[in-house]
């Protein structure tokens, strides 16, 4: 590391969902019977929580299941006003979500008609009790000013809005109609990989479609900004599936089906539905509560990688790695630093940033929470009395520095943060450490992530106030690996450097 005068920078940004997590609060919308002064009905929902008897030898037939579960799953047509609708026609890394052939992506415009064009979808949904609640996705109905929902038997009904939540694409709306066909819910915690699944739903507006696959795998994300624990099945789900069933093979509900990844626009085997346990979670909080609140934890966290567990003396991989604490945050209050990893949330192990975020976002503002936590290689607990964040915060976790390459600090230059610096870099007052003035394009440094701009917080967990301290605790390395903790426009987050290869 060398030591250079600072000179105007020009920075290229790159925002990649890492910015400071604050586990989190959103308000779901709702436009439903709360919105009128009357009060909802109670939700009325069959749950059977028994585990599936899993049995290797394939029946020849799943008919019986089929019949047993094809009337509660509806066809949904919808109506809106211009292209409002994000979602559904959003491409997220490849990840869609679907409206019908017919959807949002298809303008029907009134010639000589100058307001906005209207727009028409078609999904499907899930009848879950008796007196009309049925359960979608948030973009199937997001924006809708019209809702009809033709049920198996040919019958129709208008539908509304009860509530619904962008942040897990599950909305809940509901129609006049009695002694409906409900699907029983399963506990999707329970499901395992290589069970048998079907997808029920109607693509392309065809009409009703059975299709089976296995679970391929669970706990899959696919954007930081969401609050996501999919369910991923190689059964084909394509457009007009979504808010469709996701049946094991007792006819039970393990999830409702939301997005693909595809590079064609059509199935190709990868399919995510939203897991039973979370749609009933956002269901009840619609119906009590007429929106859906978070909890609010206050930290940036990221994965851990196998060179940052070595780097803070951990044996394994999982938890979550604090790189920040928000000042005056519930974690603040309770002691939680930056450094910490979270390993439990009370009592039940936390594998990664991502059900970190989930798990506390589940957890109801107010509520007391306790933390496992290892510290400097001694396990702690904390007790926290969540918060509740405003609905225009958003929990990201840090994806980019959990999967960050670890490297080295050659070929970086360093300056002190003078207030002109500052101003330039708009860089806060309580920012303190030495900013990085170059990083060397083929440096492992470079590799890792450094980049000019950054400000160098700490060294090896020690605090670093300024150019002369972050050259002085590089001068003699302890060994091949640093631990480096620095200060982006997104907030701080940790990263490892491995010089080990370099000549």
């Amino acid at each position: 590391m060398t030591r250079k005068s600072l000179k105007p920078l020009v920075l290229s940004i790159l925002l990649l969902g890492g910015s400071a997590l604050s586990l989190a609060t959103g308000f779901a919308l709702s436009n439903g019977e709360e919105a009128n002064g009357t009060k909802n009905a109670p939700l009325n929902v069959q749950v059977d929580n028994s585990p599936l008897a899993r049995d290797v030898k394939e029946g020849t037939s799943f008919a019986p299941i089929v019949k047993k579960v094809a009337p509660s799953v509806v066809k949904i047509f919808v109506t809106m006003k211009g292209s409002n609708n994000p979602l559904a026609n959003n491409d997220m890394d490849f990840f869609r979500r679907f409206f019908g052939e017919n959807g949002p992506n298809q303008n029907q415009m009134n010639p000589g008609q100058a307001h906005q064009p209207t727009e028409h979808g078609l999904g499907s949904g899930v009848i879950v009790s008796p007196d009309g609640y049925i359960l979608t996705n948030n973009h199937v109905v997001n924006n809708a000013s019209e809702i009809l929902v033709a049920l198996n038997d040919g019958r129709q009904f208008p539908a509304k809005v009860i509530g619904s939540d962008p942040k897990t694409d599950v909305a809940l709306i509901r129609i006049k109609a009695d002694g409906l066909p409900a699907l029983t819910l399963a506990d999707s915690d329970k499901i395992e990989i290589g069970d048998v699944v079907l997808a029920i739903g109607n693509p392309f507006g065809i009409g009703q479609t059975v299709t089976k696959g296995i679970v391929s795998a669970k706990d899959r994300t696919t954007s930081g900004d969401m609050d996501e624990d999919f369910i991923q099945t190689d059964a084909a789900i394509n457009p007009g599936n979504s808010g469709g069933g996701l049946v094991d093979t007792e006819g039970r509900l393990v999830g409702i089906n939301s997005a693909i990844l595809t590079h064609s626009g059509g199935n190709q085997g990868i399919g995510f539905a939203v897991p039973s346990n979370l749609c009933r979670w956002v269901m009840d909080s619609l119906v009590k509560n007429g929106r859906v609140e978070r909890g609010f934890l206050g930290v940036m966290i990221q994965n851990l990688t196998p060179d940052l567990a070595k780097a803070f003396k951990l044996d394994r991989m999982n938890g979550a790695l604090v790189g920040d604490v928000s000042p005056g945050s519930p974690a603040d209050k309770a002691g939680l630093k930056s450094g910490d990893v979270i390993t439990q949330l009370n009592g039940q192990p936390i594998e990664d940033a991502s059900q970190l975020k989930l798990r506390v976002a589940e957890s109801s503002p107010g509520s007391n929470v306790q933390f496992g936590v290892n510290r400097n290689g001694e396990a702690k607990t904390f007790d926290v009395t969540l918060g509740n964040l405003p609905e225009n915060k958003l929990a990201k976790s840090d994806e980019r520095n959990g999967n960050a390459r670890a490297e080295a600090l050659a070929g970086v230059g360093v300056a002190d943060l003078d207030q002109k610096t500052r101003a330039e870099m708009n860089i806060p007052d309580q920012v303190q450490g030495a900013v990085i003035t170059e990083v060397a394009p083929d440096s492992a440094a470079y590799q890792a992530g450094l980049r000019p701009g950054d400000v160098i917080t700490e060294l090896d967990r020690k605090p670093v106030k300024n150019a002369q301290d972050a050259i002085a605790d590089t001068e003699k390395p302890s060994g091949n690996q640093t631990l480096v903790k620095v200060w982006t426009k997104g907030g701080n987050h940790y990263l490892t450097v491995d010089e080990s290869n370099e000549g």
